[in-house]
């Protein structure tokens, strides 16, 4: 508060009364601050406060009066009227008062942990699991032209959609009117650079359609006309795989290229990699009545890419043998047999000079231990692809064997 005294007239003023009551005041004051100090500052704030600044203003002011003899003369001469005497002004007096709040200790908040991201985990896309857990299909296989006419069945070039891909192949539809069983033909490891859609297992395709099984055999990702994607052990050509069988469920029997096929029986064939493609779809997937391996690939990734790093002279399967042995044991189907449900037919010619014959031969030890429906043959003498009067015997076990287990009871 401020407050400006201005000026005193002053007659008679009796100062020892004046310091008495001045003195009272201060006691006073010192009293409620004693009592502010304790802690009753509740009670004694308000009033407290008026006397200090009460007193203050009061002492301030008595500083400021002059002395008796200057603010009234005695009358020396009675008779005579004392002159007029105008009183000193005294100087006007601000008073400032500030007043500090008690300093109220911060509160203080505990920072928050930091959240700790957890690695997102690289090789999750390709494990067994997630595949057998994702969905598959969309999209529509459709007929882009005809190829071949038989008296059994006609050929056409086909093209399908796969995770934003297009794949190409061919399909063989029997004349005959009716649904059939759908087989899909996996082509084995060729050079894209030289690959055609009618490769080197057309005449096995063929030899099933012939028999009375509608057969699609795609170009599998990377082979022209196909498109490329990412394919880390071979799992991006399985998905390309599951996503044609589930084309082949949704599409079968309705009007379009499918009109014929009858999805409650679908089988897998695949050579080399081809094999081991099939090998991994039948471990994730059980829509697959039955399925043919034929000189196929091992389930186990680790020993696949040891082989094909040396048959390429140290060209391929470098990244897939840096991954840690954790993450392989997760993407390799040898670790996951017990979860196949397909019948299985095994072929390896007895003198393979590709891939090693105790690979099938393991296979069919584990599947049989298992207790998985299975059949075993081996090719004396016959190298990676069959021949001859060999590769007769082939088609036509492949045939009794896809009768026996394709019966569209699933």
């Amino acid at each position: 508060q401020s407050v400006a005294l201005t000026g005193w007239k002053v007659e008679e003023w009796k100062i020892g009364r004046l310091e008495e009551w001045l003195a009272c005041v201060l006691e006073n004051s010192r009293q409620l601050a004693r009592d502010i100090y304790k802690d009753r500052m509740t009670r004694s704030f308000g009033l407290g406060m008026v006397l200090c600044l009460a007193g203050m203003l009061l002492a301030s002011a008595c500083s400021s009066i002059p002395s008796t003899s200057t603010l009234a003369q005695p009358v020396e001469n009675p008779g005579t009227a004392p002159p007029t005497t105008t009183p000193t002004l005294a100087q006007p007096i601000t008073f400032s008062r500030t007043w500090t709040p008690t300093t109220v200790p911060p509160t203080v908040t505990a920072s928050p942990s930091p959240s700790i991201t957890p690695t997102p985990d690289p090789y999750a896309d390709l494990t067994i699991d997630y595949l057998a857990n994702r969905d598959y299909g969309g999209g529509e296989l459709q007929i882009v032209e005809t190829l071949q006419q038989t008296s059994l069945y006609t050929r056409y070039l086909v093209t399908y959609p796969s995770e934003g891909l297009t794949i190409y192949g061919f399909m063989d539809v029997p004349v005959a009117e009716g649904s059939f069983p759908v087989v899909i033909a996996l082509h084995g490891y060729i050079d894209p650079a030289i690959y055609q859609t009618l490769d080197y297992t057309t005449g096995n395709a063929d030899a099933i359609a012939r028999a009375g099984y509608l057969v699609i055999h795609p170009n599998l990702r990377g082979y022209p006309p196909s498109d490329d994607g990412p394919n880390l052990f071979r799992v991006g050509m399985a998905v390309d795989v599951l996503n044609l069988i589930a084309i082949v469920k949704e599409q079968a029997g309705g009007p379009g290229a499918l009109e014929k096929a009858d999805a409650r029986a679908l089988g897998l064939w695949g050579h080399s990699m081809g094999g081991g493609i099939a090998t991994r779809v039948i471990t994730v997937s059980k829509d697959v009545d039955a399925a043919v391996l034929y000189g196929a690939m091992s389930g186990d990734e680790r020993r696949n890419f040891q082989a094909i790093y040396g048959w390429s002279d140290g060209e391929r399967g470098i990244a897939e043998l840096n991954v840690p042995e954790q993450a392989l044991q997760r993407i390799s189907p040898i670790y996951y047999f017990d979860r196949i449900q397909a019948a299985v037919s095994i072929h390896h010619g007895g003198s393979d000079e590709l891939v090693p014959l105790e690979w099938s031969q393991d296979l069919c030890q584990r599947l049989q231990k298992l207790g998985t429906t299975v059949e075993c043959f081996t090719y004396k003498g016959q190298p990676h692809t069959l021949y001859g009067t060999a590769e007769q015997q082939f088609n036509q076990k492949v045939v009794e064997f896809f009768n026996r287990n394709m019966d569209g009871s699933r």
